[in-house]
């Protein structure tokens, strides 16, 4: 199954979409000649599409900007530059600053990998106002994610039961049912997409940017990557180190580890995440419903688990709350801080047998939409990442490791020991044991770490500025909780981020804002 936290290392920023939308192909093929040289037909902005995770045509900014989108040329392969294509979705809004003062364009990536920009730049872009002064805002889709030749695997109703499977198996007999059912899901990844599976690495998207650059009509690229977009950030600076323009890296990706230290990683990050849920549910002076102290809240969680184990509850009809899924839907309230109070509203209301905040929340790490529709999210999350990673773990892999996965987290441990078979029997290779960052002679690069973090845990900040190298990266830390600093709005963070991108001031290397 795929680890749906390694499938986050997901930016809170495409979180949030998917929460606030469930509580509340290829392109031109041909043989171009230079692609540098290609004209962007900017126009009005469809609506998402099912791969995208669908909805509305993005709103107008509160200032009457408006959204364009279009398609940009790419090579499939990037052994062969003048062979056929693919198309790569773009979305932009223009700055709003005096021509004179433009510096170029901002291109972000929101994490995953697997998440759409196209549609998660709009839905934040009123955040980043300010930079809009200076820069147009540009997001996109990966190539592999959404509208740029989306990586398809199987239909809405497989993913369904996908979902529903035990993630944690207790035997033999449900270690084998797990390896068969991914075995099944990674076959039909590779009988619907066999043409772009092998050209969805990091290295292949972080090209794409550096054409898109040239597109753009950039010198530089300046860029802002938020969770694995940082990851994606770091090896566009180790290929194009003399491009590297002004860099933001939020919701640091450990560039050093291999999958299982990473896994091992979020095991301690989520953990130390819902350790500090509970401690602030008890310490408010109203009684916390879910417990009366922190240790009695993580009992209850965990026998809450236990027993659907043995007995799922309704969910959303006719699926029923499995352990899996209540997992599922934990793992993401602990994002931002601000969704603590569904999981609280979750877990009260799991506890009188009702499991529809959980269900709710679960689907939306999963990018269920509320009409039973799925993104590509988990197809492209699965396709990145088994590309981009060498190891391939098996049972008796993950048997090893359980203990040391159990005591740095009681509740995930299990769950993420084993979502490190999900690379197993992939179609492509994977490519390296960890991904090179290192960038001697780039330009100074933003490096941004959150103590609270749950999905790229704050020393992974610290282990990228060394990787990239002596003089190019700055260490920012934010003492907070969730899964990234720039978005939680914290002025200290903010105004830094700000000056080093519209004003090239780079702040004090190891500046604290808390």
């Amino acid at each position: 199954m795929a680890n749906p936290f390694r499938l986050r290392a997901a930016a809170l920023t495409t979180t949030a979409v998917l929460l606030s939308a469930v509580l509340a192909g290829c392109g031109d093929s041909g043989k171009d000649g230079d692609l540098t040289a290609q004209k962007l037909d900017w126009k009005d902005c469809p609506a998402p599409s099912e791969a995208e995770g669908g909805g509305s045509p993005p709103s107008p900014l509160p200032n009457g900007g408006e959204w364009q989108c279009a398609t940009m040329k790419a090579p499939l392969d990037w052994s062969k530059p003048k062979g056929d294509t693919i198309g790569i979705a773009l979305i932009r809004a223009q700055a709003s600053g005096p021509a004179s003062r433009r510096i170029g364009s901002l291109v972000f990536n929101f994490g995953g990998p697997g998440g759409s920009g196209v549609t998660t730049l709009p839905a934040f872009g009123a955040d980043y106002a300010d930079l809009r002064t200076r820069y147009d805002l540009v997001s996109f889709d990966p190539r592999g994610v959404g509208r740029s030749a989306p990586v398809e695997c199987e239909s809405d109703a497989q993913l369904d039961e996908y979902f529903q499977q035990d993630a944690t198996p207790d035997d033999r007999t449900e270690q084998v049912q797990l390896l068969k059912r991914t075995k099944q899901f990674n076959a039909a990844c590779e009988k619907n997409s066999k043409t772009i599976l092998p050209h969805v690495r990091t290295t292949d998207a972080a090209r794409d940017m550096d054409l898109m650059r040239q597109v753009l009509g950039d010198g530089k690229l300046h860029y802002f990557g938020i969770s694995y977009g940082t990851e994606l950030g770091g090896v566009y600076a180790h290929l194009f180190p003399k491009r590297v323009g002004r860099l933001v890296l939020d919701a640091v990706v450990d560039p050093t580890q291999t999958p299982e230290q990473s896994a091992l990683g979020q095991a301690r990050g989520f953990q130390l995440a819902l350790d500090n849920f509970a401690k602030d549910c008890t310490s408010k002076t109203e009684e916390c419903p879910i417990g009366s102290t922190e240790q009695e809240v993580k009992d209850r969680i965990a026998k809450l688990l236990a027993d659907l184990e043995k007995k799922p509850i309704p969910g959303i009809f006719p699926r029923q709350l499995t352990q899996t899924a209540a997992t599922n839907g934990i793992a993401q309230s602990l994002y931002s801080k601000d969704f603590w109070e569904y999981l609280t509203e979750g877990l009260e209301q799991a506890y009188d047998g009702d499991g529809k905040v959980l269900m709710l929340l679960s689907d939306s790490m999963n990018g269920r939409s509320e009409n039973g529709e799925y993104s590509n999210l988990t197809a492209a999350n699965t396709a990145i990442n088994c590309s981009d990673e060498k190891p391939r773990y098996t049972p008796d892999d993950v048997q090893r490791k359980l203990p040391e996965f159990r005591a740095a987290s009681p509740l995930f441990g299990d769950y993420l020991a084993w979502g490190m078979v999900s690379c197993t029997n992939w179609a492509v290779p994977g490519a390296a044991d960890h991904p090179d960052v290192s960038a001697p002679g780039a330009a100074p690069i933003l490096v941004v770490g959150n103590t609270g973090d749950p999905a790229t845990p704050y020393e992974g900040a610290r282990k990228m500025v060394e990787a990239l190298g002596k003089g190019v990266g700055i260490e920012l830390t934010y003492k907070g909780q969730g899964h990234g600093a720039y978005d939680s709005k914290n002025k200290c963070v903010q105004s830094a981020v700000n000056g080093y991108l519209l004003d090239g001031k780079t702040p004090k290397a190891n500046t604290v804002c808390s």
